[in-house]
């Protein structure tokens, strides 16, 4: 059977699947916020920040995005991303070493995060040491630059690289090549810019297997491209698109044991950079009760270490497998 994803217009069958947006957003307030460890570049466990701001929606549509339900149709008012980030570190009451400003989108998309506030937003954050923004690859360039002098604290730019499959890659509709990243990356870096990439372990069109092996191919190109920090994200349903391409067996989310492997091949192979693992709600990865708080924790832990711990040995899967 053929599959129901079509080889040319793409956006339209993606925005086809949607269910409805998220309920009217407050544009003076971010739609998310929460406090996390992770292992600085220094080798310290950190405080970290991360805070979802409210904005206009990313002008691309990814296959496997659901970022798009807390976006809103319109650029937001002037001022209102620092009122954002103002009320956000007003909520949680703390000044982090670090500060992740993501925007279910691009950061430099003037559109989403009008460049008019990048002197707020910096003073905003001027207590920070390290700040981290995303942005699609295509709009890494002079606004970088700006944010960057404007801040008193470094830079790095987070960037969804997803795979590097050259068959899965262009059919996620990201709409760039893979010199695109690599360009971009090559360009931060020489502005004196940290590059982190994200990387999906089993997008649509792979099985088990092959998810987990282009996963870490994928790790490999980030890293080779200077990454020093790549993120593994287990590809996730909720957006439509994914729910449609279950049906027709042509995606299944990854099991936890792919995650946690993938994690672990990633850093044998990490060189100097830092590899984690996106722990949210990974209970819905999980096949088996009996063990899926011990892998949680055997997860959290290497992402803080970067070491391997032993192996779970876990009775119940065995069984399950044997």
């Amino acid at each position: 059977m053929g599959s129901i994803f079509p080889a040319q217009d793409r956006t339209t069958w993606i925005t086809a699947q949607r269910p409805p947006r998220s309920a009217v957003l407050d544009p003076f307030k971010p739609h998310g916020f929460f406090l996390e460890e992770e292992r600085a570049a220094s080798g310290q466990v950190a405080s970290s920040a991360t805070i979802l701001l409210t904005n206009k929606e990313c002008p691309w549509r990814c296959l496997m995005c659901d970022l798009w339900k807390n976006t809103t149709t319109q650029t937001v008012p002037p001022g209102a991303i620092p009122r954002q980030i103002d009320y956000a570190l007003s909520q949680l009451g703390s000044r982090p070493e670090q500060m992740k400003l993501y925007n279910s989108g691009s950061f430099f998309d003037p559109a989403a995060i009008p460049p008019a506030d990048y002197p707020a937003i910096a003073r905003t954050v001027a207590f920070t040491k390290h700040v981290v923004v995303e942005s699609h690859p295509r709009l890494v360039g002079e606004k970088a630059l700006r944010l960057r002098d404007l801040l008193s604290s470094s830079l790095e730019v987070a960037m969804g690289l997803e795979t590097v499959h050259p068959k899965v890659l262009p059919r996620l509709n990201k709409q760039f090549e893979l010199p695109h990243f690599s360009q971009a990356a090559a360009f931060l870096r020489a502005n004196g810019i940290a590059v982190r990439a994200f990387v999906l372990v089993k997008p649509p069109f792979l099985n088990e297997s092959e998810g987990l092996e282009w996963a870490v191919k994928s790790v490999v190109f980030a890293l080779s491209c200077g990454a020093t920090v790549v993120s593994l994200i287990p590809t996730r349903p909720g957006n439509g698109a994914l729910e449609r391409l279950m049906k027709t067996g042509e995606f299944s989310p990854p099991r936890l044991a792919s995650l946690e492997k993938a994690l672990e091949l990633a850093l044998e192979v990490r060189g100097g950079g830092r590899i984690f693992a996106d722990t949210w709600d990974l209970e819905q990865f999980s096949r088996c009760p009996a063990c899926f708080e011990k892998r949680q924790q055997r997860i959290h832990t290497m992402n803080l270490s970067q070491r391997i711990p032993p192996a779970i040995d876990c009775p119940a899967c065995a069984l399950k497998t044997g």
